[in-house]
């Protein structure tokens, strides 16, 4: 950041927020609850002077003045009171002309929004670039939990082997009352949204795109360039049925939305989310409710676990908070630049046919003699192997014509499975499609 924007030590810095819901009123509280301490530890102090709001007449937090807010964010970037934007508002399409105007006006950038650089992160790192002016988003990836910095800082000296993560708090909570309550999936989310937990419209949490942001955004941190979205492969919890959940439980599994990000001897990053089976003797599956976890597998450092609150008012205002504290001293000091850069020019990630896992795979089946055989050996023509294979007894109506048949497959490529699934599809004996998880070796 250029020198001429430093201010000196104890210069109390303007803030603009774009956007005063949930997490926004929570930094304005956060603030007024704990101004002198920030400023003893850190040397910041800070005077939120602008507020841009859709809807000025809307109750707000108590104690912010009525001339701070404004309905043009327009208003917030251009006021020459204030040094660092917030942007809150989230979305792709405003959210992205706010921060892009920002840089423009040379004023450093927090935000918590994930979709935005995910999506647009490329064009707003490339303007980050040119004006030298940082972009924080530690809010953007897991609330509370500061996985943003210790990737970016703690773990600089380490190329990042994995980083594997439950990231959507959502998901994980419907995931656990399947397990645990015995729920269904549509009980599940009803309950969750009841609760708070979930959306009216859950759809980018259940679907796995809310977590698919955040594992991009990690990505993009522990490798250095930017990654396009639609390369990634990305799949939600709307197919896990409870006969999916019981059959991991009897395997000494349990089923987590899981992120996997991890980068290979030839050089290609794999990134991928899905539900997937892991160990029930692995600390993430202990991860439940709307709680998230990270575990980032350096080469210097080894395995590292990052746990707490993904989400709510107070965990991602804390992140925002933290971050307005980084760009003030950015500011304060000059000369350095503590957001993001990519450092690469360019990168590879692997395609998801070349991914390799075991699997579990459940056959909607007609019980006839013959079955297994006919699966079997399709699959071992394919040259895949089977470690095991399970038929559950239907106690509520034993002599159903149709069953569910469950096989264990070792290792293999991800594309050779899905061709010869669709071989499998045509066999007369099966009924629909099949439903497929992946069986994680967590390191």
């Amino acid at each position: 950041m250029s020198k001429e924007l430093g201010k000196k030590r104890g210069t109390k810095l303007g803030i603009g927020l774009a956007g005063f819901g949930t997490v926004g009123t929570g930094v304005w509280e956060t603030f007024q609850k704990n101004a002198e301490l920030i400023a003893n530890r850190s040397g910041v102090e800070v005077d939120i002077v602008r507020i841009a709001v859709r809807d000025i007449t809307k109750s707000r937090a108590e104690g912010v003045a009525a001339e701070k807010f404004t309905t043009d964010w327009n208003d917030v970037v251009s006021d020459p009171a204030v040094d660092l934007v917030v942007e809150l508002i989230g979305g792709t399409t405003t959210a992205f002309d706010i921060v892009a105007a920002a840089i423009r006006a040379k004023k450093p950038v927090v935000t918590g929004n994930k979709a935005l650089l995910a999506e647009r992160g490329q064009e707003l790192f490339a303007l980050s670039r040119e004006y030298d002016t940082p972009i924080h988003f530690e809010a953007a990836v897991a609330g509370a939990i500061p996985i943003i910095k210790a990737v970016q800082d703690s773990f600089v000296g380490n190329r990042i082997e994995s980083m594997t993560g439950i990231i959507n708090g959502t998901s994980n909570y419907i995931l656990e009352r399947m397990t645990e309550a015995g729920l269904g999936y549509e009980e599940a989310l009803g309950e969750a949204q009841q609760l708070g937990y979930a959306e009216a419209d859950p759809t980018l949490d259940v679907n796995g795109w809310d977590a698919a942001h955040k594992a991009i955004l990690l990505a993009t941190l522990a490798y250095g360039f930017t990654i396009d979205y639609n390369q990634v492969y990305v799949r939600g919890i709307e197919r896990v049925r409870a006969i999916d959940i019981s059959f991991a439980k009897s395997l000494g599994y349990v089923v987590k939305l899981l992120c996997v990000v991890r980068e290979h001897d030839n050089g290609m990053i794999e990134i991928r989310t899905q539900p997937s089976f892991i160990s029930q003797n692995h600390v993430l599956s202990s991860v439940n409710g709307v709680f998230n976890a990270v575990a980032v597998n350096g080469d210097a450092s080894g395995e590292s676990l990052f746990y707490g609150r993904g989400a709510g008012k107070g965990p991602t205002a804390s992140s925002v908070v933290a971050d307005i504290v980084e760009g003030s001293l950015g500011i304060n000091h000059g000369g350095s630049h503590r957001g993001f850069l990519p450092y690469e020019d360019k990168g590879q990630l692997m395609p998801i046919e070349d991914t390799e896992t075991p699997y579990y795979v459940r056959f909607d089946v007609t019980d006839e003699p013959g079955v297994i055989a006919k699966i079997a050996n399709t699959l071992a023509d394919a040259g895949i192997g089977i470690s095991g294979t399970h038929s559950p007894v239907n106690a509520e109506n034993p002599d159903a014509d149709f069953v569910d048949m469950v096989f264990q497959l070792h290792t293999c490529k991800f594309g050779l499975l899905k061709s010869t699934l669709k071989d499998i599809e045509k066999l007369d004996c099966v009924n629909s499609r099949p439903v497929v998880f992946r069986i994680e070796n967590i390191v």
